[in-house]
């Protein structure tokens, strides 16, 4: 058993013991950031004066060596060291000697795996990053060619006003958008280099922790070596920040999921993201919208299983926290995953558009505007949706839409009513006519688009 702390026992570690404490299973999924936070650490000693340029040499061509025959397969990390740390440090000293046994000076595993977690939570970050602006340039392309296709929003899962699918794609780009804000956020904020602090109380070697930030593209160090090894506050952000964007993918995939119905018939899902029954011909199922709206869940529990976790945790490091892993980079994984296969699932989607614009026109969307017809004619609004009300009773009892309604019983129930009220409560005139910013008239709608535009250019790549 390979560890770096043997000197202080008498007695060797009870397998069981060594197993349940050993971290090697998951953390080797961080051993490159290991390997450039160990040569970045190797630099910063070297230019204090700790190390020879030999040794340095030396050692990075050593680091260089394993990672590179890890890469391709010729070295594999197993579970004969304790972590990740040991492995990389029993390696070099096999391959070089004495100089190897320099690597672990000035700093500590504690300090060691906070920048190493840190340094994957911000490759991670990034990469979810980029996922999410391809869906954000698929909604926005979504939004910009259904711009006069007309369905019903909805209220209670009931129609309540018609709308476009650019206004109601466009509520999800406004959701994305603030998800790929908060990610920036967080970046900004974790972008601190915990190198340096040591075990909890930094060190004496007159270690130059602003060389060491700046070579691995942190923007400083962190001021508190307690807080540095102790905090996983970046970890917990990033999982909050995706269970939320796990709920908005699941938001969107349970519409996705009605839409596809034989009741709704709104969407026809690509055969690519789909799949069949196994005793039933004719079934085509949503499985990559329920397998999204599913796994939400998954990311969930990581966030509070890290919370649970860190309450109880007195400074500054305690081994509570390598908890703090599996269930991150599960959670991590499963992100960028559902984005990507939403993004896909999204692309490919067919919009039923006749049978939105159909559905639209049932269901009384329009009914507000017959209220507000009434109004405009000089009758108080409460007057007005009680007219209406009667309006929709009686179109109910008699099985047809307001639009099929005679003149003459429209004036039955108000005399207020002409001929221009089945202009004022067409289906175009209901859409075409809400043009305050937000709305989904065109022109409200050309002006977010334009919005979306700058803002895509100024955040996205």
């Amino acid at each position: 058993m390979a560890q770096l702390w043997g000197g202080r026992f008498t007695k060797e570690t009870d397998k069981l013991v060594y197993n349940f404490n050993a971290s090697i299973s998951f953390d080797k999924k961080f051993y490159r950031e290991d390997m450039e936070g160990s040569m970045a650490h190797v630099k910063m000693l070297t230019a204090v004066g700790i190390l020879t340029e030999e040794e340095k040499e030396q050692i990075l061509a050593g680091i260089e060596g394993i990672l590179n025959d890890v890469e391709n397969g010729t070295l594999e990390i197993t579970d004969e060291y304790e972590d990740i740390h040991s492995f990389v440090e029993a390696n070099l000293i096999d391959r070089i000697g004495d100089p190897g046994k320099k690597l672990h000076t000035g700093r500590s595993r504690n300090d060691q795996v906070a920048l190493d977690m840190k340094l994957y939570t911000r490759k991670e970050l990034l990469a979810i990053r980029d996922e999410l602006e391809e869906l954000l340039k698929t909604c926005h392309k979504l939004m910009k060619e259904n711009v006069h296709t007309a369905m019903p929003g909805f209220t209670h899962l009931q129609k309540a006003q018609p709308l476009t699918l650019a206004h109601h794609i466009g509520a999800y780009m406004e959701m994305f958008k603030r998800d790929h804000d908060r990610l920036g956020d967080i970046y900004d904020r974790m972008n601190y280099c915990p190198l340096g602090s040591g075990a909890l109380a930094g060190t004496t070697y007159p270690l130059d922790r602003e060389l060491t930030a700046s070579l691995l593209d942190f923007y400083g160090p962190t001021l508190n070596s307690m807080d540095s090894v102790s905090d996983r506050d970046y970890v917990i952000e990033l999982l909050s920040a995706l269970s939320i964007i796990m709920m908005h993918l699941s938001r969107f995939c349970e519409e996705i999921i009605l839409w596809n119905s034989n009741e709704y018939q709104f969407v026809e899902i690509d055969d690519a993201y789909s799949t069949g029954s196994s005793i039933m011909p004719q079934k085509k199922n949503p499985d990559i919208a329920e397998l999204v709206r599913g796994k939400t869940g998954r990311v969930y529990g990581a966030l509070t299983s890290l919370l649970t976790t860190m309450k109880g945790i007195p400074l500054a490091y305690n081994k509570d926290m390598q908890e703090d892993k599996e269930m991150a980079f599960d959670a991590y994984d499963t992100v960028k995953g559902c984005i990507a296969l939403f993004t896909g699932m999204l692309k490919t989607i067919t919009f039923r558009t006749q049978n939105m614009e159909n559905s639209a026109k049932n269901g009384f969307t329009n009914a507000t505007d017959a209220a507000d017809y009434l109004v405009n004619h000089g009758v108080p609004f409460r007057d007005a949706h009680g007219i209406v009300g009667q309006l929709v009773l009686f179109c109910i009892d008699k099985g047809i839409a307001l639009d099929d309604m005679t003149l003459e019983e429209y004036k039955a129930i108000s005399p207020v009513f002409e001929e221009d009220i089945y202009e004022a409560i067409s289906l175009k005139t209901c859409i075409e006519k809400r043009n305050t910013i937000g709305a989904p008239g065109p022109e409200a709608m050309e002006a977010v688009l334009s919005i979306n535009e700058k803002w895509i250019e100024e955040h996205l790549k």
